[in-house]
């Protein structure tokens, strides 16, 4: 049987759960995600994981967050006018935006705050902070 190797094209089903237990993402029950190994399309350390597992095998993965999304950090939480957003734009507690940046990618932001004059927005990934632990398994390797 086949083992999982870089390069190789895999299908996965996975679930990503905080530490406690909280399920944040699941994946593949129906379709199984696909994608190359190596290729640093899903955390380095599932690649790592799914290395060398061969179809039919399950592993679990704990993913401490500085090698998952970082640390959550104060300085990319922020707060503007709200006179600075465009008018069309009903911001509210709990919506993501997308912000523009001269010279860089498109950034996308929450709204952990919202009032008649200014507006929160926290630029941390959503699972910044959290170390992580995932259900893997490998269906498939081409």
């Amino acid at each position: 049987m086949a083992q999982a190797r870089t390069g190789d094209h895999v299908r996965v089903r996975l679930t990503g759960r905080l530490d406690d237990g909280t399920v944040f993402a699941s994946v593949g029950e129906a379709e199984p995600v696909e994608f190359t190994l190596g290729t640093s399309d899903v955390l380095p350390a599932i690649e790592d994981a799914l290395e060398g597992m061969q179809p039919g095998e399950t592993k679990t993965v704990f993913i401490p967050s500085t090698e998952a999304f970082g640390p959550w950090r104060e300085e990319l939480v922020e707060e503007i006018p709200r006179e600075s957003l465009p008018t069309e734009i009903d911001v509210e507690v709990g919506q993501q935006l997308q912000v523009s940046q001269p010279g860089m990618d498109p950034l996308i932001v929450s709204v952990i705050d919202a009032s008649d004059f200014s507006v929160t927005i926290d630029a941390n990934h959503p699972l910044a902070g959290e170390d992580l632990v995932f259900d893997l398994e490998l269906v498939d390797v081409s």
